[in-house]
C-alpha cells in the first residue's frame, strides 16, 4: 500500500489560475487551487506541502521576447513579477480556507513577500504551513518548470508533482493522435531522448542527477493533488528506476 509523502513540490501553472483560454486570476479557479491543496492537506496532515507557482495567465516573458522589441532578459523579469501577482493570489487563498501559509521569492520584494531562504522555507514547513514559491529561480532564461526541480532538489523533497492539463505523459499528443499512448512509469533518460515536452530539458536534467522522482498528473481532476501526496499514482511517475 502507498504511504504519503512527507515533503513535496507542487508545480502549478499560471493557467491554473485562468479559466480556459483566458488571462488573469479567476476567483472560482483560484478556489480551486486552494480546495485541491486543502484536501491534500486533511488527507495527510503531516505531509510538508510547497508550491511554485507559474505565470503564464499575466505575462509569457518567452513570447513578449519573440516580438524583439523587449530584451528577453527583461521580459524573463516580467514574467518572474508575474508569478508573484499568482503567489499573493494563492497564499490569500489558502488562508481563507483554514491553511497557515507564507510566500516566498527569489526576488526581493520585501513589501509582499519574505524573500527565499532554504532554513527558514523549511522551517514555514515543519510548523505545518504551505509556503508558495515565486519569482521562479530570481534569474532569466530559466523557467518555473527549472525552479520547481531546484526548489525540490534544495528542499529535499521526496517528489516533484507536477501538475498539467493532461493525466500523464504520452507519446503523442493525444488531442491530436487518437492512437497515442499513455505510459505508467518512464525512466528519465526515455524522457530526455525523446524529448517528451512536459517540462524543460534543464528540469528533467536536473531531477534526474538528483534522482527525484516526477509526477505528472492532470490538476483538474478533483482530488488528485490529494491522491499523489497519499503516494497513488494518479499520472506518469518519472523515475530513474
Amino acid at each position: 500500500m502507498a504511504k504519503p509523502y512527507q515533503r513535496v513540490v507542487l508545480k502549478v501553472s499560471g493557467e491554473s489560475f485562468a479559466q480556459e483560454g483566458q488571462l488573469g486570476i479567476s476567483p472560482d479557479e483560484l478556489s480551486s487551487v486552494a480546495n485541491e491543496i486543502l484536501l491534500a492537506r486533511q488527507a495527510s496532515p503531516t505531509t510538508q506541502i510547497a508550491v511554485v507557482v507559474g505565470g503564464g495567465n499575466i505575462v509569457r516573458g518567452a513570447r513578449l521576447a519573440e516580438t524583439g522589441r523587449i530584451a528577453q532578459g527583461t521580459a524573463d523579469y516580467m514574467g518572474m513579477l508575474g508569478t508573484v501577482i499568482n503567489g499573493l493570489a494563492l497564499r490569500e487563498a489558502l488562508e481563507g480556507v483554514g491553511l497557515p501559509s507564507r510566500l516566498l521569492t527569489a526576488l526581493h520584494i520585501t513589501s509582499v513577500a519574505e524573500p527565499f531562504i532554504r532554513g527558514r522555507a523549511i522551517r514555514h514547513m515543519e510548523k505545518g504551513r504551505i509556503i508558495v514559491l515565486a519569482a521562479g529561480t530570481g534569474n532569466p532564461f530559466f523557467t518555473t518548470d527549472t525552479c520547481a526541480s531546484l526548489r525540490a532538489v534544495e528542499l529535499q523533497a521526496q517528489v516533484l508533482l507536477k501538475a498539467t492539463k493532461v493525466d500523464g505523459i504520452y507519446s503523442a499528443d493525444p488531442r491530436k493522435d487518437p492512437t497515442a499512448k499513455r505510459f505508467e512509469t518512464l525512466r528519465f533518460s526515455d524522457v530526455l531522448e525523446k524529448r517528451f515536452a512536459v517540462m524543460d530539458l534543464t528540469a528533467m536534467a536536473m531531477c534526474m542527477e538528483h534522482n527525484l522522482p516526477v509526477e505528472v498528473f492532470n490538476f483538474r481532476t478533483k482530488g488528485n493533488v490529494k491522491r499523489a501526496v497519499l503516494g497513488e499514482r494518479v499520472g506518469t511517475l518519472v523515475s530513474n528506476a
